[in-house]
């Protein structure tokens, strides 16, 4: 049985924590716009990975685990995320 300490809380249910990372493969990643931003946490309901954190005024994103399934970027009733192509380096899509 696994100790508390072994565990990853998800954002509906405990998860066994696994030390790998997922995203190293990914084609696209969300960009978070915190303007448009109002911590409704529709992205960490909805985020197969648990990729997204609740912050103070935005949720903040955990890239080490986004597999770019763009999820988040559907669910988000305010257009605050958008799917880029991974490796991008346009000012104008990096995360404010």
């Amino acid at each position: 049985m696994l100790r508390e300490e072994e565990l990853k809380k998800g954002p509906n249910l405990y998860t066994p924590f696994l030390g790998t990372t997922t995203g190293s493969w990914r084609l696209l990643r969300p960009v978070l716009d915190r303007e448009r931003c109002n911590n409704c946490l529709a992205c960490w309901l909805f985020c197969p990975e648990g990729c997204f954190r609740r912050g103070e005024e935005a949720v903040t994103l955990n890239l080490d685990f986004c597999k770019g399934c763009g999820i988040c970027v559907t669910e988000c009733p305010r257009q605050a995320l958008a799917l880029v192509e991974e490796g991008s380096n346009d000012a104008r899509l990096l995360e404010r």
